[in-house]
Parts: structure tokens; sequence; C-alpha cells
């Protein structure tokens, strides 16, 4: 793991800082290739993003301070001062970055279901990068495990998850599908904010799913926050996915019932014919 990229004695240059500026920058510029395709002026989207940035920031700050109040208590300092109490809950980021964006949108008088969902394919690229920076700060590790690679880190000798990368992974390939699917809200064959609640699902499904993989948790009256979070999230889109396409998922349980019936009155019929033989 290599938390510091470079040292020039006077300045140190952060692996975890760089990668959080690659996804600003990779998440900025393809949000305004989403905004040139749309009506919407990009000063006010941008205008729009980087209070939500702020948004997110003070959010996910408080969050965490909350859910660790015994450390933290009512100083003023120790939440200001993140270097020296470092601590951020991603889940609260993201809820506080969204709410931001809808008090904007509001005041701006803009539609924030249809808007929100040019941005989540750079949202997504913007998660990839900075769990990659995560991975190769080595800010997130995983509990032990005897399945997975062998790694020596901070006198940690055991065996431990890549979890920030498989998380980077999927948030990449998020991104693709999020991307397709703008395309056919744009054409609608998908209703508006159809992207927006795909982000809900995937986000919190795969933060559910890793959760139990991580070491430092967050907790909220004995259980994991995140998991807690994720599973009312996945269900909730989950239904609502279900409903969406429930025509799809009956005909597929019809084909599935037909074809059983099929075989098994093929079997029948073999086994009858089988029988005759030996009679």
């Amino acid at each position: 793991m290599l938390p510091v990229l470079l040292d020039l004695k006077f300045i140190k240059i952060y692996t975890f800082g760089v990668f959080l500026v690659l996804a600003f920058f990779w998440g900025s510029f393809l949000l305004w290739k989403n905004i040139r395709l749309t009506v919407y002026k990009e000063e006010e989207l941008f205008d729009g993003l980087f209070l939500s940035i702020a948004g997110a920031l003070f959010f996910g700050r408080i969050t965490y301070v909350a859910l660790n109040f015994s450390k933290f208590g009512f100083s003023v300092l120790k939440f200001i001062l993140i270097n020296g109490y470092p601590g951020m809950s991603l889940v609260g980021a993201v809820f506080g970055g969204f709410l931001t964006l809808y008090l904007y949108f509001l005041s701006k008088k803009i539609n924030f279901i249809e808007a929100a969902d040019y941005f989540i394919g750079p949202l997504f690229i913007a998660l990839g990068f900075g769990k990659l920076g995560s991975f190769f700060a080595g800010s997130e590790v995983g509990e032990k495990t005897k399945f997975f690679l062998s790694i020596k880190y901070s006198g940690f000798d055991g065996l431990r998850h890549l979890t920030p990368f498989y998380e980077a992974m999927l948030f990449f390939f998020a991104a693709f599908i999020a991307h397709k699917l703008m395309f056919d809200v744009r054409r609608e064959r998908r209703p508006r904010g159809f992207v927006f609640f795909f982000f809900l699902w995937f986000f919190n499904l795969v933060y559910f799913l890793f959760d139990k993989l991580k070491g430092n948790k967050l907790y909220f009256m004995g259980q994991s926050f995140n998991s807690l979070v994720g599973l009312v999230f996945v269900l909730t889109f989950s239904f609502y996915f279900l409903y969406y396409f429930r025509s799809l998922v009956l005909d597929y349980v019809k084909s599935t019932i037909s074809k059983i019936r099929e075989r098994a009155r093929k079997s029948a019929l073999s086994r009858k014919e089988k029988d005759r033989k030996t009679d």
C-alpha cells in the first residue's frame, strides 16, 4: 500500500488526495458532457454540483460524528479538524449531497428527478476513483479471511479482503450501465428518474454486500449503520423494480412454468413408452 505518493520533504502528496482530484476531474468532465445533451444551463447545474459537494462533506462528517459521539462530544474543534480527528460516512455524504442538490434545484425551479439522471454516471465514476484511492492508500482494511490475498500492512500480518478494489470495479461497471440507461430515458424507453433510482438501489446493494468484509464500521444501536441503511434501500427499490418490470417478470414466470410442464409431460410420455416396450 502507498499512503504517500510523493514525499518532497517540504510537502507530501497523498495517494488518496490524488485519486480524489481524479474523481472530481473525471466526474465533472462527464457531467459536462451529459449537460451538453440537455437544455439545462451549464452554470446552474455546476453551481448545484459545487453546492452538493459542500453538502456531502458536511453531512458525511456530521453523520460520522453522530455515530461516534463518545469520541467527539460537542467539541466543534474536533468536528472541524478532520486531519487530527479523521472520519467520514460515505452514506451520509451521498444523502447530504442529494439533499443539497434537491434544495438547490427547488430554488431554481429545476425538476430534480429529471436532472438527477444526468448526475448518476459521473457520480459512479467519481466513487470508483475514490475507492481506488482508498485501495492504493490502504485506508480501508478489510477483516481477516483465509480466502484472500495475503498483505502485510501497518503491522497487520494476515489475510485481508481487497474490499475497496471490488467496490471500485462495481462502481465503474455501474457507470457504464447508468450511461446506457440515461439514453434509454432520453428515448423515453424508461421513465424519468429511473437512473437515479438505479443508483440508490445499486449503491446500497454494494454497501450492504461488502459491509461484512470491512474492518472499520459505523454502528447504530449495536448494528452496522451501512448494513441497516443498505438493506432498507435495497428492499425498497427492489420492490420498485419488480413492480416496474412486473409484466416481464410475469411473462418469465409463465414461460418457466410452461417449460416445466412441457418437460414433465414429455417425461411422462417417455416413461409410458418405455413401459409399453417392456410389456
